[in-house]
């Protein structure tokens, strides 16, 4: 029998897949929001749309090669942010978006992988808290000092401006409560809940198990919420090649891997060669 590269004429090449197929990229149109017909412009879409991927960027372009809020608003391929976002009308509609769908909480928002805000859907915040996130038992060991103590506060009040925990938590450094926070987006403890623009500037910010307590008590294995997470992405994008899911993720190749049989054995993608995979059906 012959592989199903064979069987699908777009997809014949001399060595390797290097190139996603039109139908593979208009899959994506759709799912992407890349339409002008589905561009999105109220929160309900942009929530709609994050339910329907299982997560999302927020402010990136095109040059990611991942969906976005931001590409959903002008909804092209080619969407570029400008240089002035200020006096952009797509940009100030997607950054509108983004705080409102923080405000709402319906689905998890917060800086976590490569440094990336994400937008998540409830039901993959289990897969990135196993992945990414580390019990109440290992925090001490795993969190810098400056962590620990922004966290011990904002358990304590539950809610707070950023300049209040610098204050309460007497951190001199503005730059380390950027880091502090940063650290504690990235291992989904903490999460914007609101963004409040008067007298200033300023995110208000919560424990996540404040907002997602359900989601993030479920316990999960690290190899279940690759399965799953490769899973997502797989129906996210329609077709992977070779390293897609390492670089957007940082995992090992071999983890990757290892996923994607996990699903070719499940029948849910198809494996055309090394490295590339189908959504099965598509």
């Amino acid at each position: 029998m012959f592989p199903s590269v064979f069987l699908r004429p777009n997809l014949c090449f001399n060595r390797r897949v290097k190139h996603l197929p039109e139908e593979i990229e208009e899959y994506r149109d759709r799912m992407w929001r890349r339409e002008e017909s589905l561009r999105v412009g109220r929160v309900e879409d942009v929530e709609a749309m994050v339910e329907d991927l299982g997560f999302c960027l927020g402010l990136t372009d095109a040059r990611k090669n991942l969906p976005s809020v931001y590409i959903a608003v002008c909804g092209r391929r080619d969407a570029h942010m400008p240089r002035n976002v200020q006096k952009d009308d797509e940009a100030s509609t997607a950054w509108v978006l983004k705080d409102e769908v923080i405000a709402r909480g319906n689905v998890y928002y917060g800086k976590l992988v490569k440094g990336n805000s994400m937008f998540v859907a409830p039901r993959l915040v289990p897969v990135f808290n196993a992945i990414w996130g580390i019990p109440k038992r290992e925090e001490k060991t795993e969190l810098s000092p400056t962590a620990q103590k922004v966290l011990k506060l904002l358990r304590k009040e539950w809610e707070l401006a950023t300049s209040d925990i610098r204050e309460m938590a007497g951190i001199e450094n503005k730059a380390d409560l950027t880091k502090a926070l940063d650290e504690l987006q990235k291992r989904m403890k903490v999460i914007p809940q609101e963004v409040v623009y008067a007298p200033k500037f300023t995110y208000i910010w919560t424990p996540t198990e404040a907002r997602f307590p359900s989601e993030i008590a479920v316990r999960m294995d690290r190899e279940e919420a690759l399965r799953e997470l490769a899973r997502s992405f797989l129906s996210m994008c329609g077709m992977t090649l070779l390293g897609d899911l390492s670089r957007a993720f940082g995992f090992a190749r071999w983890e990757s891997g290892r996923a994607n049989h996990q699903l070719v054995d499940e029948g849910f993608a198809e494996r055309l060669e090394k490295g590339v995979y189908r959504l099965a059906g598509v």
